[in-house]
């Protein structure tokens, strides 16, 4: 972006977030800058002991209407949209009394924030809507060529350095970079506010309005899409859910591995004892529980010794040694802990092509709409947080569950709801044994898992089956009980389900309805 610096002359100061605002008071101080502000923030300034001219003196005019409207008159959108080098401009403000607004730092009222709060009304939520705010920073962002506008305390320290670098001058490559994350923040707050709007449509609120909105910050560029020939990035803020420590930078896939891992490791945020999953290409190859990582670790890997080779191995517990040690003799692409103990990372940091991450549980947003592309537009969903507790399900056998089954059937619904449909899951309580999934039929991920359990010598007599939608034929769990499971929790409702039913006394297994599916396209 070509142009002159801009002497800083006047800046204009109203924001909600006060962090930094000191800081950033005392430069503009130091560089003899007149600060105009209103109600909060000009107390706050004051109350630090800053020379601040009230905007209402400066237009002689007060606010009015509860503070609703304050900087919106010509004298401050005169000054901040007047063109410095356009002579008509210059003669019209003399005219006016108008003086050049040079910097315009704003926040706005914490809409997203409040709408968060619990038990918020939409009263509540429009009176938390900004006006003034956002057309003061359209304003200065689309006159940028003249003007500074900051949304964002973490640009007070740049905005500092460049004044104090350049005798209160702010460049034109750090206003055209600012303009557009000026930009970007109203787009998200308007998004935010229709958004949560649209879902009165009907009166009252609901789960998905009748417009949905996108606006998100890129995060990074990514070396290239899902294959080499496609361009990629990443937006949002996926870095702050998970953190790289090392390694080169992610990929496309690296990046929708990690979210399959973080949302698979979070059905077991309530397991005591260490939980280690291993995936491939975002699907579940192995997870094991344990008294401790290795064990936990020697479980999952023994699922399947192949799948786990360029893969991701993710746990509950943070690392220590003995268990780095033993990952460490297999190739991966990503390994994610909640932590790692220096000695720990010092030791992973040692291979440099595998990327180390650090999930930040705290940070997940497990509510968050699901969302996927199509042509044309967005399937947008609730997600999926259900897990069937088998104990609560319908028992529909002649013989019901042992205690050591149902412990079981919990943990594979866990597992196989993140497996992709037409999914199944051979497992014991404490670990996988066989997974099957994007399969066209509802008997070949049975077959599969089956055959790939007897190649490895994975031996599934005394486990139980999980599938994330209904068996329509006895054939599925007549294939289960061949292969030694003797329990299945499935959702149940298909046509046929009296015949299923009857398989499975037939063969004296147990079987639960949960009601629930979990296709996972």
């Amino acid at each position: 972006m070509n142009g002159k610096d801009t002497k800083i002359t006047r800046a204009l100061i109203g924001v909600s977030d006060k962090q930094g605002l000191k800081a950033l008071a005392e430069a503009l101080e130091r560089h003899q800058i007149e600060i105009l502000s209103t109600g909060g923030t000009r107390a706050a300034l004051r109350d630090e002991g800053f020379e601040v001219r009230a905007v209402e003196d400066y237009t002689e005019f007060p606010e009015i209407l509860d503070g609703r409207v304050k900087t919106l008159h010509p004298k401050i959108h005169g000054g901040i949209l007047a063109r410095r080098d356009e002579p008509s401009h210059q003669r019209q403000m003399g005219y006016h009394s108008i003086e050049p607004i040079d910097l315009v730092v704003v926040n706005f009222y914490p809409f997203e924030k409040a709408i968060a709060r619990p038990g918020v009304t939409l009263e509540d939520a429009i009176e938390n809507i900004d006006i003034g705010g956002p057309t003061l920073v359209r304003a200065a962002a689309k006159n940028h060529a003249d003007v500074a506008v900051v949304v964002d305390p973490a640009d007070y320290a740049e905005i500092i350095g460049e004044l104090d670098a350049n005798d209160g001058h702010i460049s034109a490559e750090m206003r055209w970079r600012l303009a557009r994350k000026a930009f970007a923040r109203v787009t998200a707050y308007d998004c935010a506010i229709s958004n949560y709007l649209s879902r009165y449509a009907g009166g009252e609120s609901g789960a998905l309005g009748d417009s949905f909105s996108l606006s998100l910050p890129r995060a990074q560029m990514l070396r290239y899409g899902e294959n080499p020939h496609q361009t990629g990035a990443l937006y949002g803020d996926f870095p702050k859910i998970a953190e790289q420590l090392h390694g080169k930078e992610l990929s496309f896939n690296n990046v929708f591995d990690i979210s399959s891992a973080v949302n698979l490791i979070a059905e077991f945020q309530d397991y005591s004892d260490a939980v280690v999953a291993i995936l491939k290409h975002n699907t579940p190859c192995g997870v094991g529980v344990g008294p401790t990582l290795l064990a936990a670790w020697d479980k999952a890997f023994a699922t399947d010794p192949d799948s786990p080779f360029g893969g991701i191995i993710i746990s509950n517990r943070p690392w220590n040694l003995e268990f780095a040690r033993a990952v460490d003799e297999l190739f991966t692409e990503v390994l994610i802990a909640p932590e790692y103990p220096a000695e720990v990372i010092e030791f992973l940091r040692k291979k440099k092509n595998r990327r180390v991450m650090r999930f930040h549980p705290e940070a997940l947003d497990r509510s968050e709409l699901d969302i996927k592309k199509v042509v044309g537009g967005l399937l947008v969903q609730t997600p999926d947080l259900a897990i069937e507790d088998p104990r609560a399900a319908k028992v529909v056998t002649k013989r019901p569950p042992t205690d050591a089954e149902l412990r079981a059937l919990a943990f594979g619904i866990r597992v196989c709801k993140h497996v992709k449909s037409n999914a199944i899951a051979f497992v014991a309580e404490d670990r996988t044994l066989a997974v099957g999934g994007g399969a066209t039929s509802r008997i070949d991920p049975v077959y599969a898992a089956r055959e790939k359990a007897a190649r490895l010598g994975v031996g599934l007599k005394g486990s139980v089956l999980v599938s994330e939608a209904l068996f329509p034929f006895p054939d599925g769990p007549t294939l289960a009980a061949e292969a030694g499971a003797t329990a299945i929790a499935q959702p149940g409702g298909a046509v046929r389900d009296a015949d299923v039913i009857a398989a499975a006394d037939k063969l004296g297994m147990a079987m639960v309805f949960t009601g629930v599916r979990h296709f996972r396209h």
